[in-house]
């Protein structure tokens, strides 16, 4: 970019180039280091209602990610009887798995039920507030782990893995698992994207 460049404009760069890539390699991109890095700054300065800091996040790289889509994909073979029906769903199982990790993106509902407590008046709003901020984990995340190089996509086989995901990793049951983030280089360029006129889509007044 020219120097002269803002620093927004950088940030909305990178908001542009953010996709769903499907077609993922194990291939090394950067350091572990790195991706733990990217992940303890989107978890300590994304922002949280009543700065509540709700979010949990398990980071799975190379053999526990892909231990995570072996608990998927038998979670949900049990599910689809019919081998012929299961075949495009072990597809997928198949291409998250051969990325190098997956992102779990969780809500601690004990501190939302306190919150809730706390704050009665606004007791229902919480649980929204919560997956608002989850929305903004894993949007800061996923843009983050792009502009290094890999490629993700956001996935939600929640609640049917739940309980194993929480078993295998010995993770609290107050925490709710509310999506999955699989990423590895890009080896194939995701779609074209299209857009609806912003006419529709914004107003402005002045």
């Amino acid at each position: 970019m020219p120097a002269d460049t803002s620093i927004s404009d950088h940030f909305l760069t990178a908001v542009r180039q953010r996709r769903s890539f499907y077609g993922i390699s194990d291939e090394v991109v950067v350091p572990d280091e790195r991706i733990e890095e990217i992940v303890k700054e989107a978890v300590r300065y994304t922002p949280s209602s009543f700065n509540s800091q709700s979010a949990r996040i398990v980071l799975l790289l190379k053999r526990e990610h892909k231990k995570f889509w072996d608990i998927t994909t038998e979670t949900l073979r049990a599910v689809v009887s019919d081998p012929e029906q299961f075949k495009s769903t072990q597809e997928k199982m198949n291409a998250f798995a051969a990325g190098y990790g997956t992102v779990l993106f969780f809500e601690d509902m004990t501190v939302i039920e306190g919150l809730q407590q706390q704050f009665a008046a606004y007791k229902e709003n919480f649980p929204k507030w919560s997956a608002h901020s989850s929305g903004m984990h894993q949007f800061v995340i996923w843009t983050a782990l792009e502009t290094e190089g890999y490629g993700a996509s956001l996935q939600h086989y929640n609640p049917l893995i739940d309980e194993e995901v929480k078993r295998t990793w010995g993770l609290p049951d107050s925490w709710l698992l509310i999506a999955q983030m699989p990423f590895g280089k890009p080896i194939a360029q995701p779609g074209e994207k299209t857009f609806k006129p912003l006419e529709e889509r914004i107003k402005i007044f002045k």
